[in-house]
């Protein structure tokens, strides 16, 4: 009779368990750029890529199962994103024409609609954090500039040296851009084919609410004050609790343009589309027609994800409510 009401009590308490999880499921998608001429990398690269991915996908997802927050899991994830030489974004930011390195970022929080970006930041770290900052600790949205480095400073965001991001690999980009456009044998468009390196994140966590944030170093060879999609909300990022959470990255100008992270927002809110359906027209449709080149990543709060693109490639890849992982560069 003890054993009996022993087994009873342990199936009781599994069966809570699968209840409590799958009512709170928690899940991550991230980017870190789309482009590529359909040329496949060197197998050891797409190995770093895959394993940086993963890296960037557990930081996030840990915040997630210790019941953190969206906003804390996608900061998570883009930290590790920054960190990297890989991606354009942080450390591995791209030159501008001046040779200088100028960054954007922002940050959503779906549940209050709250947002904060910086854009052409110098000595910013991880300018995910200063995006962060600015939505938690001012009545703004957007800094930038020297206005946006200074703040930083001030609230206590680690600061680097302008040359921390120098990379030896993006200087040669740079010199390379430089050379084409004396031939006149390269186009601002025809930059957006190589991999662009964006990153950016969406998440949803265990209390149903789901942010996004987006973290890029731009276009190499962008006039010095230029300022994509990246650090604009609508434009490059959204999240709203009553559709989705959006990061995109492509040619900004484009998505810009075309407000493309709240499109796919405002297409599930009026016209009552799935995630995957407004995601696809914006991205297949809306953005083709225009030229513009690039993707989107997001989620629901119900944690269907999607991973939309009408490049060769996109770096990518998820973790699942079920606790799946995947990533992936290529279609």
């Amino acid at each position: 009779m003890k054993h009996n009401l022993t087994a009873l009590l342990l199936l009781v308490s599994g069966a809570l368990t699968m209840s409590t999880s799958a009512a709170s499921p928690v899940a991550i998608v991230i980017h870190a750029g789309a482009g590529g001429k359909g040329i496949k990398m060197p197998a050891d690269k797409e190995k770093q890529y895959h394993e940086t991915l993963t890296k960037a996908l557990r930081a996030g997802h840990a915040v997630l199962i210790k019941k953190g927050s969206a906003l804390e899991a996608v900061q998570a994830a883009i930290v590790v994103m920054e960190d990297s030489i890989l991606f354009n974004a942080g450390k591995g930011a791209v030159f501008t024409s001046a040779g200088e390195n100028e960054l954007d970022a922002s940050i959503m929080d779906g549940k209050t609609l709250l947002a904060g970006a910086v854009g052409g930041v110098t000595v910013i770290k991880n300018p995910i954090h200063a995006a962060h900052a600015v939505m938690k600790k001012t009545p703004h949205v957007m800094l930038a500039g020297e206005g946006a480095d200074t703040f930083a400073k001030k609230v206590g965001l680690e600061i680097v040296p302008r040359k921390y991001f120098y990379t030896e690999h993006r200087w040669k980009q740079l010199e390379q851009w430089k050379a084409k456009q004396k031939t006149k044998e390269q186009s601002q468009l025809e930059m957006t084919r190589e991999y662009l390196g964006t990153v950016g994140c969406a998440a949803l966590d265990s209390k149903g609410n789901i942010a996004a944030g987006t973290s890029t170093g731009g276009l190499t060879g962008k006039q010095y004050g230029r300022i994509g999609d990246s650090p604009i909300i609508a434009a490059g990022t959204y999240a709203d609790n009553a559709s989705c959470a959006i990061s995109c990255t492509g040619h900004g100008e484009f998505f810009i343009r075309h407000a493309v992270a709240f499109d796919v927002s405002a297409r599930m809110k009026y016209a009552n589309e799935t995630i995957e359906q407004a995601a696809k027209a914006v991205v297949q449709q809306t953005l083709k027609k225009a030229g513009g080149r690039g993707g989107v990543i997001g989620l629901d709060t119900k944690g269907n994800i999607v991973m939309e693109f009408n490049t060769p490639a996109m770096n990518r890849g998820y973790i699942d409510k079920n606790g799946k992982l995947h990533t992936a560069i290529y279609k």
